[in-house]
């Protein structure tokens, strides 16, 4: 019998395939509270670039963490939103970011161009 070799070697290291980088769950973040046009997403993510964030949505649309509504009307609108997928991983990342508050100080602190 054949056996299927795994992607990941466990749940976390699947979780951060799905996350990856900065932006995805910042994103995530933003959409807690509904639907945002990519203009208003852009807005409240600053630094990130037009062409970033489109490429960031275009893979979180793909993994199936948010849906992108189309409403054919003049002028085209667009709207974003979590799926249930996008949403329960919100829900798990809350925590985090309750950590990353607690600990801000110590974190900014760190030298972090010295580790990179």
């Amino acid at each position: 019998m054949e056996t299927k070799k795994r992607t990941f070697t466990c749940g976390l290291d699947a979780a951060i395939a799905v996350m990856g980088g900065k932006w995805k769950g910042l994103i995530l973040f933003t959409l807690r509270d509904g639907p945002l046009r990519f203009g208003q997403l852009r807005r409240e993510l600053a630094g990130i670039s037009e062409r970033v964030l489109i490429l960031q949505l275009r893979e979180m649309e793909t993994t199936g963490l948010l849906h992108r509504e189309v409403y054919h009307q003049v002028p085209p609108k667009v709207e974003y939103s979590l799926t249930d997928f996008g949403q329960s991983l919100n829900t798990v990342m809350a925590p985090l970011g309750e950590w990353g508050e607690q600990h801000l100080d110590r974190i900014e602190s760190i030298a972090w161009d010295q580790l990179r």
